[in-house]
């Protein structure tokens, strides 16, 4: 795979080339090389990373935890173990993150239930709509 610039790897991952930018500003993007114009560029190892670097944002990894593994990743082989850790764990926080969040669409879920059923029912008499009275 050729290198892609930071536009080509911004639409490939449908992320603003800022974003990019602050990643490597942050130092979740090491060692990247630029063309003859200063322009980045992002080779096949970046490009995976990046990968990696996004699934863990948007699985809520601090940006402190996502450059610790990315520093590990720099470090090679003798780190293994200690990305592995950090994955069970954050997978984990993943899992339970996602319980909850099935809780709380239950509760919405409900919540809709509850309107709908007042909504069929002021269908059915149209006196209903005019009451004052509050609802949750």
């Amino acid at each position: 795979m050729e290198n892609k610039t930071i536009s080509e790897a911004a639409e490939h991952f449908a992320v603003p080339e800022s974003t990019l930018r602050y990643y490597e500003k942050k130092g979740l993007l090491p060692h990247l090389q630029r063309d003859e114009a200063g322009r980045r560029l992002f080779s096949e190892f970046h490009m995976t990373l990046l990968k990696v670097i996004l699934n863990l944002k948007r699985t809520h990894m601090p940006l402190s935890s996502i450059r610790q593994y990315v520093a590990w990743v720099v470090e090679g082989e003798q780190t293994t173990q200690l990305r592995l850790d950090m994955m069970l764990k954050h997978r984990q926080a993943v899992l339970h993150e996602i319980e909850e969040m099935h809780k709380a669409l239950d509760g919405i879920t409900i919540k809709i239930e509850r309107y709908e059923e007042r909504v069929d029912g002021w269908k059915s008499n149209d006196d209903s709509i005019h009451r004052k009275e509050v609802h949750l």
